[in-house]
């Protein structure tokens, strides 16, 4: 049976001080929940401050993003063996708004060469999934299509040259030590959400995609659904047959709104 994950994105919210009262207020919510494997992704700033307030307790930390060298002339990067030293277990990669391809792009970001600098390439998450798994940090790595791409009936195409480029040179021991999160472009942060029934079927694809490469090591992936997750919706997502969890986003920002999302997911996989 694979152990649900339900990991908070803050992406660029919430400063020490903000991240150390959400988890004053969060930890006792979930208390009492079992089965499920809980990450919480704060700004690189928090991540120290949420370590600490960690300490003891079943729920992860993870960053939001790693370059893949150890150490060097990398401004304004943060390497795996840094992540590792401050309590991190999991890094999310790949994610949409890093590789460049925004939901909801902001003007300031239409500019191609500002893009560029946001951007990540097939290759560049490829080179972080093996820095992650090399310093025994978990990778969520993030897949999905824009609306241009769904529209076109390219969902299938793009989703498998994603993991493709992701998981390339990966073996099936390694693989069974990463996670997956399908994030459509067009759901994150506009408020639509993907039908269960066809997120599930993307998900089944995903496995089903990763199972031609790896074998049966693929029913040992965790697959999670990202995209304008409620409490109000977690459950009908949760309780389908290809999704394990959710990676959650703006939900993810208020202790109680976070706690409901777990206990709900939880409950889904009991």
């Amino acid at each position: 049976m694979r152990i649900p994950v339900v990991a908070a994105n803050w992406k660029m919210h919430k400063t020490v001080s903000e991240a150390c009262a959400f988890v004053d207020t969060f930890l006792p919510l979930v208390r009492d929940v079992t089965d499920c494997t809980v990450v919480l992704c704060p700004p690189f700033t928090a991540l120290h401050a949420v370590s600490q307030k960690l300490r003891g307790t079943s729920v992860a930390l993870g960053a939001q993003n790693l370059f893949w060298r150890e150490q060097g002339a990398f401004t304004g990067e943060i390497s795996p063996l840094m992540l590792r030293d401050v309590g991190c277990t999991f890094v999310i990669v790949g994610h949409s708004e890093r590789r460049g391809r925004f939901g909801k792009p902001e003007p300031e970001l239409e500019d191609p060469q500002l893009r560029s600098v946001f951007g990540e390439t097939d290759t560049s998450v490829n080179r972080k999934v093996h820095a992650a798994l090399a310093h025994d940090l978990t990778p969520v790595v993030c897949v999905g299509e824009t609306l241009v791409e769904r529209t076109a009936g390219q969902t299938d195409s793009v989703i498998a040259a994603q993991l493709r480029g992701a998981l390339a040179s990966l073996n099936a021991a390694q693989i069974t030590r990463v996670v997956i999160a399908y994030e459509p472009v067009w759901a994150i942060g506009t408020g639509k959400v993907c039908d269960a029934s066809e997120a599930n079927r993307v998900c089944g694809l995903i496995r089903h995609l990763i199972g031609e490469q790896f074998g049966d090591a693929a029913q040992q992936v965790r697959i999670l659904y990202g995209g304008s997750i409620t409490p109000d919706n977690i459950a009908e997502l949760a309780v389908q047959e290809h999704i394990d969890g959710g990676l959650v986003g703006g939900a993810s920002l208020k202790p109680d709104s976070f706690a409901a999302i777990v206990k709900a997911a939880a409950a889904a996989k009991a």
